[in-house]
């Protein structure tokens, strides 16, 4: 039977959060299964992930969030599919429904969902791109995309830039009281600056790609 809404988690060494995680999507009415993709974890991501009632598959080894998308999408034949990054804390039924709604009424193709990150920072969240791993749409959006522009971050530009270029509605909304267990407090201080440095890096370089990608007919 076809399912109507799937649940699809990437997560790498998430065994801190991934339980709690799945738990909450399971509570939502809207959501018809709960898949997470183990992404070569060494941890107990998978087996927490299991007794939280999710369906797990597991990649032996890391290769990206995208191509752990990708894989999900293998086994699910659900017509709107929406991911979750394995990291949050504090997500509700409420944040799913916010998210889900706007795709299953038809107004948009895709619906990104803004993480609150403080009442300043928040307010600057329109300026920036629409990175966030909180994403419900229609699998017609990522499926023709070729595999190798949804690779680290070029997987939440090349969603946006698929959209906009092809005139398809989306957009985002914002999810009151959702947050992430942030970088330093999974591999401290050092290690997590450089990572933030990487990612601003990639963001850009991503964004420049696709883009060029789209004007030499190959996206």
């Amino acid at each position: 039977m076809t399912k109507t809404v799937t649940a699809i988690v990437p997560a790498y060494n998430e065994e801190v959060t991934i339980a709690q995680v799945v738990k909450v999507l399971l509570s939502s009415s809207y959501l018809s299964e709960v898949l997470v993709i183990s992404d070569g974890s060494t941890d107990e991501t998978a087996q927490r992930a299991r007794q939280a009632g999710a369906t797990v598959h597991e990649i032996p080894r890391q290769g990206g969030k995208g191509e752990a998308m990708l894989h999900a999408l293998t086994h699910t034949d659900s017509p709107i599919v929406v991911f979750f990054d394995a990291d949050l804390i504090g997500l509700t039924v409420t944040h799913i429904q916010q998210l889900i709604l706007p795709v299953l009424n038809g107004s948009r193709v895709m619906n990104v969902g803004l993480r609150d990150r403080g009442r300043w920072m928040t307010s600057l969240t329109q300026y920036f791109p629409l990175i966030a791993g909180e994403r419900a749409m229609r699998r017609s959006v990522i499926e023709p995309i070729p595999a190798h522009y949804l690779r680290g971050f070029m997987v939440e530009a090349s969603l946006n830039y698929y959209c906009r270029s092809h005139g398809l509605a989306y957009g985002a909304v914002m999810l009151t009281g959702l947050k992430i267990r942030h970088k330093y407090e999974k591999v401290g201080w050092p290690r997590a600056v450089l990572q933030y440095v990487q990612m601003a890096f990639q963001v850009v370089k991503a964004m420049v790609v696709v883009r060029s990608a789209y004007l030499m007919k190959k996206f």
